[in-house]
């Protein structure tokens, strides 16, 4: 094929140089969301509360991280807040950044995940002398868990791809060593195709993860599926 190595395809699908990249944006992943998910919970549970103290700052946050991309919160935290005297690495700017930006987004939807979980189960949960810790952790967590799980999957594969962002800012994730690379040699096409067999490689492996954990935490609700299960 004109303008096509193969040599030069098949000896950068199995770089060493480019695995680490792909670990590296395995890890901005798993931070982003792990944390994302605990601020989320937070600004989630403070948009609910009937409190404008607490639900107008969860309200104005998630205005403002979700109103604007991404890009411009990375430049303005790596760039920007170093001229008010407080400076970052690139890779901590990365973590915050994401982070910050994922929290947003699973606020919502761990917002949409509670307020399904029925009324009546709140009151009768109350009734019975339950505090609201209790409440929270044995009646309405359990099932929102259950609710928020597709979606927060589906995030997961988003923030997958998302952290490519972050090569704009010199994190050496898979798509910064890809273009550090293309420079060196020139393959751009071939290098690009590897990366992008890279990220469908880790977005399929957390699909199969995904569905797994879907039937499994879905099976409380499926009574034929536990008998299958069963047999």
């Amino acid at each position: 094929m004109k303008g096509w190595h193969w040599d030069g395809f098949f000896e950068y699908l199995t770089n060493g140089y480019l695995i680490e990249g792909a670990l590296v944006t395995l890890g901005l992943t798993v931070f982003s969301i792990f944390f994302g998910l605990i601020l989320g919970f937070v600004i989630a549970v403070m948009r609910m509360s009937n409190y404008k103290l607490l639900s107008a700052p969860a309200y104005f946050y998630t205005w403002i991280m979700r109103g604007t991309p991404l890009l411009v919160q990375l430049i303005i935290i790596y760039t920007g807040l170093p001229q008010l005297g407080i400076k970052f690495t690139v890779v901590e700017s990365t973590l915050i950044g994401l982070t910050l930006n994922e929290a947003a987004y699973l606020s919502e939807i761990v917002r949409a995940g509670i307020a399904a979980v029925s009324r009546g189960q709140v009151n009768a949960a109350r009734a019975i002398g339950m505090t609201p810790f209790q409440v929270m952790r044995y009646v309405v967590a359990p099932q929102a868990f259950r609710i928020i799980i597709p979606p927060l999957g589906n995030s997961v594969n988003g923030v997958l791809k998302t952290t490519s962002i972050a090569s704009i800012i010199s994190v050496e994730e898979l798509l910064r060593r890809t273009q550090v690379l293309i420079q060196e040699r020139f393959l751009v096409l071939e290098l690009f195709v590897v990366a992008a067999i890279y990220y469908l490689i880790m977005t399929t492996a957390w699909e199969f993860i995904q569905r797994r954990i879907e039937r499994r935490f879905g099976r409380a609700y499926d009574p034929q599926a536990g008998l299958v299960e069963q047999r």
